[in-house]
This record gives structure tokens, sequence and C-alpha cells, in this order.
């Protein structure tokens, strides 16, 4: 049986039985901000759990993504090593919400397990929780198990959400694997025993846990089950190991192909970390995540430096791990059609991503053997690895650790707090502005929206929490405001009732209603609550912010025509001043095609196109092509926007009834922000003809200081002044060389004379540690034979650079390292590094000069021989 028979026998099984089918969920939990990535089936049903969200149908079944990689649920470490674990793996489910409980969901399993799968029944066990009397009951009555075949745990089979909120008893289903069927005992059931497996868990949701602990019963109680889609195909087909089945098998031959490497016990471990991680690399990618050095996108980053390092391994040095792309999509693009349309730029991704770290990869392993044939890893040179060379941290401790080393994890954590430090000193004056105080969220009252038809609505105030200074937050039953959502800002406008009258400066969503954040203008906040009120949005805010939306549609589709169709939306902001889009390109765009793209974008608008919307199913949306924008999340039935011909996307945002309303549309800017992705700003209609003239202006003023027309001999002017300017720096950093040059050969001609070699001991200011790298390099080369010790104040530390020549190395024991950690002591600092080189630092930086004045004496006590 196949893996994609499994697949489909499990979700047809259940559809007969009256749950509807539905999509799974992105592995990018975009509504829930505790999770980086999607880890469970049940994370798309939270709301329903919570009592927050309902759905149209009571029984579901589904096949779910997951990404376990962080947090508790981190796989990582035993990937490739484990035969059951993967960073990516897909958990089977059928769900009840209030509908039936554990008999149904008992019988079901049973039957799906040894009626349509045919599983021995004399392989399998059921666990229940401790006091789960009737779960045990049920698989009794309801299953011919063996007797003796339920057991009892406590910590096993108890299921919570968290420390608080729904939860409940759980019966978890085990099987057999061992050869001696007749030697099956109840003690390796949850124990260490490879020979049982625990695949399927039928979670029952009956129970809600309070701040105290306390249990008390749902008014609804639920079924939630996880079925491990690789570990049943592993025991429907035979096999010991996930990756001995047909689900990775294409992989670890497309693997095998490209690195000309048999699949043996001396590769098995590299060829199996590369095809997992191909897999969780293109599903992050597909539903939008990016490599960047943050959050999810580090993650990505994570593992797929751990892809290429594993391919070094195999002899592998230029990009391949993209090229396992096609397999993957053949293999899993029927169940996961996102894969099949956003193959190519997934391909992309990860050749650009290969590509930027494999310029450094080699060389950094190259340091980083050099550093290891000293020992131990110390937490300034994993920060190196990591800084200069890419390397995350848990790469260094896997290469590390197959040398039997160990990484000074908080020496390196020290180095990236001062890292972190420094930069948000860098950028403090960037931002201005205050955080905006929280009230108590509105939640639970849904709020009807009829603001595409509408400006201007009668509606009924449902609640109202007041906040200092007249602040208040507003959920009304009826509104015309729009609420931020899919890129595009808030609705404001004016809320009048009888007595009052209040400003909105925001409108957002929570927790399914609409929110009118404002403050109050006129009137007493007494007579809101319940209050009849007249809700006007500012219309012309709004038409300004349904052109920049509308021409958003239109810039996106001029961007693939000229860029290619692996350009997709990767964030946006619509604002009635302005638009901004992200997108996925991996190369920086020419200014004829820049030129082109806006050039396209106008045309589109002089055609005055009618742009239409309609609401339909999401797969008949799917089917007629429509792009679904990265960070929306989407229901059974969506909004699809048509632009003429040229724009089909899913889109909940309001827009022109025919694109010559935009005006006109000027590109801004355009450029990278991270790997792989752009950044383009533009603005349409008024603010782009207050750009034009501002931009004339600005050539007029220029013209005017360098005394030349606003043409082209205005460029060959500031051509010339630019040649100009670089020789003066050319000229002065010559100056500055020479100076210090000046300054070596004087702390040289000041050196202290110990048993017979020189110490320079001396304050120095570099611009900057390159700099100060530079004057160490120098002090080396001129001081013949001798120990020197340079000290300076950089980013408000202590720094200190020790030199020490080879003759000193070898003859009198001298190394670099040592001394210049006794240095650091004084200014509350540590450090290390090679015999001939070595940095240290601390924060006392008043101490510096004594630090310094110290450094003769401890070269003495060092000397050996």
């Amino acid at each position: 049986m196949t893996s994609k028979e499994i697949r489909e026998q499990f979700l047809r099984f259940f559809e007969e039985r009256g749950h509807r089918r539905v999509r799974s969920a992105p592995v990018v939990p975009l509504d829930d901000p505790t999770l980086l990535f999607t880890n469970a089936g049940m994370n798309q049903f939270k709301d329903v759990f919570l009592g927050t969200g309902r759905r149209d149908y009571t029984r579901a079944v589904d096949t779910q993504k997951c990404i376990r990689v962080s947090g508790k649920h981190n796989d990582l470490e035993d990937v490739g090593k484990s035969p059951n674990h993967q960073t990516l793996f897909e958990m089977l489910g059928n769900w009840s919400f209030g509908d039936y409980f554990k008999r149904e969901a008992i019988r079901w399993a049973w039957e799906l397990l040894t009626e349509v799968w045919k599983l021995p029944k004399e392989r399998l066990w059921a666990t229940v929780y401790t006091d789960d009397d009737e779960a045990e009951t049920l698989w009794y009555e309801e299953t011919d198990l063996l007797k003796g075949r339920v057991l009892r745990f406590e910590k096993e089979n108890f299921w919570e959400m968290g420390e608080t909120g729904p939860c409940g008893p759980c019966s978890e289903i085990h099987y057999y694997r061992g050869d001696h069927p007749e030697s099956q005992r109840a003690e390796g059931v949850n124990s260490e025993d490879r020979d049982y497996t625990e695949f399927w868990n039928l979670v029952f949701i009956q129970y809600n846990r309070d701040e105290t602990g306390a249990l008390s019963t749902l008014p609804a109680r639920h079924v939630d089950t996880g079925l491990g889609f690789e570990r049943m195909c592993s025991i429907l087909q035979g096999v010991r190991s996930n990756y001995d089945t047909d689900v990775f098998r294409p992989l670890l031959s497309a693997v095998c192909d490209l690195t000309r490497r048999p699949y043996d016990d001396e590769h098995g471990v590299a060829i199996r970390v590369i095809a997992d991680h191909i897999r969780m690399l293109a599903f992050g990618i597909a539903d939008g995540v990016l490599p960047s050095n943050e959050g999810r996108g580090y993650v990505l980053r994570r593992v797929l430096r751990r892809a290429a390092r594993y391919g070094r391994t195999l002899g592998l040095h230029e990009p391949f791990i993209h090229k396992l792309t096609p397999t993957l999509v053949e293999e899993m693009g029927d169940a996961y059609p996102e894969l099949v349309e956003k193959a190519q730029h997934i391909s992309l991704v990860i050749r650009s991503e290969e590509e930027g770290f494999g310029r450094t990869l080699d060389r950094g392993i190259d340091v980083f053997e050099k550093i290891s044939a000293s020992g131990d890893i110390s937490g300034p040179d994993a920060f190196r690895l990591y800084d200069t060379y890419g390397f995350p941290l848990d790469l260094t401790q896997l290469m590390a650790s197959e040398k039997g080393l160990s990484v000074d994890v908080e020496g390196f954590q020290q180095e990236m707090e001062r890292q972190r430090t420094r930069s948000r000193e860098a950028t403090k004056a960037l931002f201005t502005g205050g955080v905006r105080g929280s009230m108590d969220p509105v939640s639970g009252d849904s709020s009807r929206f009829v603001g595409y038809e509408e400006t201007v609505a009668e509606a009924t105030v449902v609640r109202c929490n007041a906040g200092e200074e007249g602040r208040v937050d507003l959920a009304l039953d009826v509104t015309p405001f729009y609420a931020e959502s899919g890129g595009q800002v808030g609705d404001t406008g004016r809320i009048r009732g009888k007595d009052f009258e209040i400003a909105v400066e925001d409108t957002i969503k929570v927790d399914g209603a609409i929110l009118h954040r404002g403050r109050l203008i006129a009137g007493d906040l007494r007579a809101v609550p319940a209050a009849r009120v007249t809700a006007q949005i500012d219309a012309e805010r709004r038409l300004a912010t349904a052109r920049n939306h509308t021409a958003t549609h239109l810039f996106h589709a001029a961007l693939r025509s000229v860029l290619g169709d692996h350009v997709h939306q990767a964030g946006s902001l619509v604002a009635p001043d302005r638009l901004r889009f992200d997108f996925t390109h991996f190369t920086a765009s020419e200014q004829e095609q820049i030129e082109r793209i806006e050039e396209i974008v106008n045309e589109r608008v002089r055609e005055d196109l009618p742009v239409s919307t309609a609401l339909m199913g999401l797969d008949e949306a799917r089917a007629l092509g429509a792009m679904a924008l990265f960070g929306e999340k989407y229901g059974d039935v969506v909004r699809v926007v048509k632009i003429g011909d040229c724009s089909l996307e899913l889109c909940g945002g309001t827009h022109l009834s025919a694109t010559g309303q935009v005006g006109t549309f000027r590109l801004l800017s355009e450029g990278g922000v991270a790997a792989g992705v752009r950044r383009a700003e533009a603005a349409t209609g008024a603010v782009a003809q207050q750009v034009a003239r501002s931009e004339r202006a600005l050539l007029s003023d220029l013209g005017r200081l360098l005394k030349v027309p606003p043409s082209s001999e205005l460029l060959t002017s500031v051509e010339r002044l630019l040649l100009h300017n670089r020789d003066l720096e050319r000229e002065v950093e010559a100056l500055r060389r020479q100076t210090a040059g000046s300054e070596i050969e004087s702390m040289v001609s000041q050196a202290q004379t110990v048993n017979g070699f020189r110490v320079v001991a001396a304050r120095v200011s570099p611009k900057d540690l390159d700099d100060f790298r530079r004057m160490a390099d120098a002090l080396r080369e001129k001081i013949g034979s001798g120990v020197g010790v340079l000290g300076a104040a950089l980013d408000d530390r202590a720094t200190f650079l020790t030199v020490v020549t080879d003759d000193l190395i070898q003859g009198k024991g001298l190394r670099a390292g040592d001394i210049v950690k006794e240095v650091a002591k004084i200014v509350g600092g540590k450090g290390g590094g090679k015999p001939h080189l070595a940095q240290a630092g601390g924060n006392n930086v008043s101490q510096l000069e004594n630090a310094l004045a110290s450094a003769v004496e401890i070269v003495k006590k060092q000397v050996k021989g």
C-alpha cells in the first residue's frame, strides 16, 4: 500500500462518516503569535476549543503539515538519527466539535485499523488516562481488542492546550513491531522498547482548567485526534524507519544521485538529514516564510545551512538542495497543491540562500578546523563563526560534537548580547513616538461589515471600553468601518450619538469583533453604552486608500509580467498616502525593468479597466487562478477581486470601481530588504502629483546651487564633485596611515625590555575594530622580538589586542591568549585567541590604563625557560 493510498483512505473513511474534508492550515500560524510554526493538527481549530470561533460543520477530517524545530517540540537534533523524527511531518486527524465523543472515536479508529488497513489485532494496545473508566469500558465494548490490552497512564494520557484552558483525557494506540508477538508485555508500552510504537492519539476535550488548577466540565465536548502519517506508513509498509517508506525513498534516491554516494551506514545520517530538511524548507517557503535573521526566517536559515554543511560531508560544494524540489513536488504535490503553485519560487529561494551561504561556508569550515585544533570552542570564536561566516550556534555545536568538543554557549550569548546592545544604540535615534496604551479588548461580539457598499450606517453600541483621557474602544452591531487587515490600514471617521461624538482614529479586529478605537471629542462617555449611533467613515481617506489598494494589485501583476511568475507578495501596506509592497525576487531589478513596470501600471490605469468582486468557494477561486496573499487567513468562502483580464486575487480590502480612478501611479523606491525579498513604495493620485512637483523643485534648487541648468549638465557637475571628494578621502586615509605608522614606531622605540625582548603596552585610538587589528598586525611586524599589548575604548568597552612574535612562542612559552586573559581581568572581562594574536574585553573602561600598566608584570610571570 502506497503512502498516497494510505492518506486518501484515511480522508475518505471519515468523509463517508459525515466529516468535512478541510485543507491543511499553513505551517505559518498567522493568527497565533504564540507559535513559530504549526506543530499539531489542532492549531487551526484552537479558536473552536477556546470558544472564540465556530465552523459551519461539526465534523472534520484533514491531513495537517506540521513543523517541529523550536520550543518544547524540537526534533531537530534527532533528525536523521532517530527512525521516527522529522522537522516536517504530516498529522492525519478527525475532529468532532460538540458532536460525537469517545464511543464513536474509538469504534471508528478500530474499524479503520483492523477492517480497512487489516492490522493484526493481536499486535495492538490502547492506553487511557488513569481514572478514565469510560474509555476503558468503551474499548472492550466497541472493539474486539484483546483483554488486558488497555493500560492506564497518568502523564502520557492527559492532554492540555496550556496551563489553563480546554483539556481532557486521551487514549493512545500502540503497535508491536517485534518479531515475537507471543512475548509481548504491558511493560513495553510507553517505554524505551522500540518494538512498541505509539501512532494515534484520540483526545477527548471535556474539561476546562482555571487559574487555580481546578477542572470544570465544558458545555460542549470535542474530539481531537492525531495520527502520525509517516509512522502509519512505516507500520503498513512493514519497515522500522519512516525513512524506509515510500514517503522518503524518492528523496533519498535523489540525494544519492546528486552526491554519487551510496545510502549506507557511513553516509546514511547525512542523506536522511538532507531529505528531511528539503521538505521543511519547501513547505515553509510555500507558505510565505523566507530565510532571514529573525523568527521563522532564521529557523529556515538554520535548517538550510545544516543541510548545506551535511552536503559538504558528502562532497557537494556547489548549490544542490534546490535541485531536490522537483522530486518533492512530484511526490507531494497532489496532496499539497501549494507546492506545485510555488515550485519555481521554492527552488529560487533555496538556491539564492545556498549561493549566499556557500561563498562563506568553506572558509568557515577552514576557520572552524583551525579553532577546534586547540580544543573546545570559546564563546568569542563561536560568535565569530556566526557573525563572520553565518554559522548558527547549533551548527557549530554539531560540528564540535563530532570532534568530541564543547562550545562555550554562555560566552557566545554574551557576545550576542553585546552586539544587540550596539545595534540598539545605533538605531535608537531612528525611532520616535510612544506605545499606545492598552485597554480591555472587546471580544465575543461579531460586527456586520457593510463598508463595501456604504460609508455611513446606523448602528447600536454593543460594547464600550473606556480608558484614560477620553480614550474609548467601541464595538457596533453594524459598521461601515474597515478593520485593518491584509495590509490595508483601518478606517478613521466619526461615531455620533445623541449626546456625544467620538473621533475614530483606528479600526482593528479583536476576537471576531470590529473594534473602533478613538477618543471622545464631545459629550459624555456615560451616554455611549447601548446607544444608537451614526457611524461615518472619512470617505476621502477611504477613497485614497482604495486607489492605493487597486494600484497594488496592478503593480503585483506588472511585477510578474516583467520579472517572472516566481514573484509573490511577501508583505504589504496599503495606506491613504502610499503603498508598500514586499515581493520575492532574487536579483536587483534593472532600471529598464523598473521603468517598464511603472509604465504597465499606468497603461492599465489609462485603460480604465473595470474592477469587480465576487464571493466563491476557496477551491473554486484557486481553480480560476486567483492568487492568495501572504498574511491572510482564508475561510471556505473567499472574496475575489478581478481587474480586467490582468489581475485576479483573493482580497478582502476596499477597491475602486475602475482603474481610471487611480489617476496616476508613481514608483518611489525599489530595493532589497532581505535575502530574496525586495520592497517597493509607490504613490497614486494627488500624492503622486505632489511627488512630481517636489522632484522638480529639488532639481531646480540643485541646479541653482551648482550654477548649472537642471539637465544633463547637472549630472555631470555632481559626478565631478563626487570624484573630487573621493580623491580627498584617499589623501586623508594616506595621511592617517602614515601617522599610525609613526605612532607604532614611537611605541617600539619606547618599549621596555624583559629578558632580552621588547614589551609594548599602550593605549591607542582606532576608528573601529578592523583598524585596531591593522595596528596590532603592524606592531607585530615592527617589534622584532617581543610582546605587544594594545588597549582601546571601543563601543563603551575596554578592548585589548595582544601579539607575540614566533620566537617567543617557541622559546619562552608565551601565548597571546594567556596574556590577554590576565590583562582583561582588571577591566572585569575575559577573552582568548591564538598564541600569536588574541583579543579580550571588559565593561570597566575606567580601569583600561591600569590594565595596560600591569601588562609588563603579567608577561614577566608567564615567561618560561
